[in-house]
């Protein structure tokens, strides 16, 4: 059965002028010849990207779309019509994302995070940017600690939406996150807490003791890139610490205590130093 807005392995079935055909004469589907692998012959197995051309027909293609069905995607807005807004998702045919199906007004020229969707009553392919609406629920499994990857698709004045492991919905909150994000930003992310409520809190830093180990690398390296030396210490300000090393005072201090007792940085008046170059 052909699966429309995914990849599939057909069979090419017969060749024609204008490219092949694949799968059996019941779903059979057309490769248009631009598609065309240059030793394609009848018989051989092909994967391929199906979708439905501007008369709903399932056509194939061998390009590949930055996103398939059920898949997110930072996409350019490109052409603005009455009935939504026609997206480039990599594809010679545009994607749509219909006016109902817009969090906001799109734009033309401007990029957005869309989910690729299926109409099943249809088998239209179809963008949407409401991305909570469309996303699951986090696993019951879920663990605090996890190693996730996100894809940030909202600022808010609490924090930073993100779309989990192309699933479900984080939030990273703006008091807890020194590091400057963008819609459209992927990270590795970590699950901090879930809420009884089922939603799910993140952080760019590990939980526990792999955050100490993840900020003490940081500062060793930006004292290996500053000769060794950087005019910060245990007084700074909490705005010149987050600037230089996209962490809160608390954490800077916490870590910095813990590489002085093992050896590695002297603490000065005038900021900290490496007592040695530890191996990389």
């Amino acid at each position: 059965m052909l699966k429309i807005g995914a990849y599939n392995d057909l069979v090419v079935q017969r060749k024609v002028d204008f490219g092949l055909y694949l799968n059996p004469k019941e779903e059979e589907v057309l490769l248009p010849s631009r598609y065309v692998p240059k030793k394609a012959r009848v018989g051989d197995r092909l994967r391929v990207f199906v979708y439905t051309d501007s008369e709903d027909r399932p056509v194939a293609t061998t390009q590949a779309p930055r996103a398939v069905v059920g898949g997110f995607a930072f996409l350019e807005a490109r052409t603005n019509v009455s009935f939504g807004t026609f997206v480039d998702w990599g594809l010679e045919k545009d994607l749509l994302v219909p006016k109902s199906e817009q969090q906001v007004r799109m734009k033309v020229g401007r990029k957005y995070v869309v989910k690729v969707c299926l109409d099943e009553r249809t088998n239209r392919v179809y963008g949407t940017t409401r991305i909570a609406a469309h996303c699951a629920p986090p696993p019951k499994d879920l663990v605090r600690g996890k190693k996730v990857r996100i894809l940030v698709y909202s600022l808010t004045k609490i924090g930073i939406m993100a779309v989990v492991d192309q699933m479900y919905t984080g939030l990273l909150y703006r008091s807890e996150t020194f590091e400057p994000l963008a819609i459209g930003d992927e990270r590795d992310a970590y699950i901090n807490r879930i809420r009884d409520t089922g939603k799910v809190d993140l952080s760019l830093k590990e939980p526990g003791y792999g955050s100490v180990r993840g900020s003490s690398q940081k500062i060793v390296e930006a004292l290996r890139r500053s000769d060794g030396f950087i005019a910060c210490h245990d007084r700074s300000t909490p705005e010149k610490i987050e600037r230089l090393f996209a962490m809160s005072k608390k954490e800077f201090k916490r870590t910095i205590g813990g590489l002085y007792k093992k050896g590695v940085i002297e603490i000065r008046d005038d900021g900290i130093r490496l007592k040695e170059r530890p191996p990389r």
